[in-house]
């Protein structure tokens, strides 16, 4: 569905254009960290993901003339800190309908926000989604997703479900810079267990993060050129269902991400105590023989990757961890898609 429907208007408000929509987080294996293009949110290196399931944001987007104001309420509370981010992305939205009308966002994540779980990809693509069957714009989602990416990089990944690559592109206006879908979730499932160390904001966003990275980490090179190999042995693995094949190359994506962040100045260090000790558990986990890997983005959450046959064995091993704060489990999901606006309003 690609417009609003006239039973998603509000009584007394006729000319108020609404819809909602729920995306799910992604975690990327090969990882995206640098931008070509700030302004653009133009990464330096492709990246793959996959898409998780029982993870989401939903978000209502409300045009309305009645508003002098773009607004936006985030689990429930008004957050100006994204109004900024927010307004840039709707103003995008506004400019494929030729508009200028404000509109009120209500977003709501059941995981934590800012934490280095994805929120921001989960969210902008809810929003973009959203805004764009509010306001009748019939994108594709190819168009959707470079949408997304305009208002939060791993947002254009987020559209799709199961396994995502999103190109670096080369076009200067980056509209080659776009998320692609590898392999839907049912193709391949696997199972992820988040291990949450902490719910707390991390001190150091990733844009800031990329940025410094960028002026200043030696590695910045040997990044860009070994990435490629990285997504092409990241492939082959997926359409082989090769799980060690993949185990072995994101472990290493992930390790070299955060070894070119350790290596800024000041250096960026993401990890906590409990992030370093349920790598080592999971180390231990595959060294027996349990299919399993890690994953870490930018902030103190570990994801272990597993066939959906060892995630109860490793789940319950990272509830042992002193820090783990809790683990949440999912499978992979599908893509972003509209829900009515009463489920978003309820979430």
């Amino acid at each position: 569905m690609s417009r609003t429907l006239d039973s998603d208007r509000s009584p007394g408000a006729p000319n108020d254009r609404v819809a909602a929509a729920q995306a799910q987080p992604n975690i990327a294996l090969i990882k995206y960290w640098g931008k070509r293009d700030v302004a653009l949110n133009l990464p330096v290196v492709g990246s793959l993901s996959i898409t998780l399931d029982t993870l989401w944001t939903r978000t209502e987007v409300r045009f309305s003339d009645a508003l002098d104001a773009d607004s936006i309420v985030l689990n429930g509370k008004s957050d100006p800190k994204q109004l900024k981010r927010t307004s840039a992305c709707l103003d995008l939205l506004r400019a494929r309908a030729g508009i200028r009308t404000r509109a009120a966002v209500v977003s709501t994540n059941n995981f934590p926000t800012g934490a280095g779980l994805a929120s921001s990809a989960s969210g902008f693509a809810a929003m973009v989604l959203a805004g764009d069957a509010a306001l009748g714009l019939n994108l594709t989602p190819a168009e959707q997703s470079v949408l997304a990416r305009r208002c939060s990089g791993s947002a254009a990944r987020s559209i799709f479900g199961g396994y995502v690559e999103w190109a670096h592109g080369s076009r200067a206006d980056g509209e080659d810079s776009v998320a692609t879908p590898l392999l839907p979730a049912d193709a391949w499932p696997l199972s992820v267990a988040v291990a949450i160390t902490s719910t707390a904001e991390k001190a150091i966003g990733s844009t800031e993060g990329m940025n410094r990275t960028a002026d200043t980490s030696p590695y910045q090179d040997a990044w860009i050129d070994s990435q490629e190999a990285d997504l092409a042995e990241a492939r082959a693995a997926i359409a082989e269902r090769d799980f060690e094949r993949l185990a072995d190359i994101s472990e290493h994506s992930c390790l070299k991400m955060h070894a070119l962040a350790l290596a800024a100045k000041p250096g960026l260090l993401y990890w906590n105590a409990a992030t370093v000790a349920a790598m080592h558990v999971v180390r231990s986990l595959r060294a027996q023989g349990v299919p399993v890997f890690f994953t870490i983005d930018a902030g103190p959450q570990l994801k272990a990757v597993c066939l959906p046959s060892a995630a109860s064995r490793v789940a319950a091993a990272l509830r042992e961890v002193p820090g783990v704060l809790n683990v949440v489990e999912t499978g992979l999901g599908g893509p972003a898609h509209l829900i009515p606006t009463a489920a978003a309003a309820a979430a």
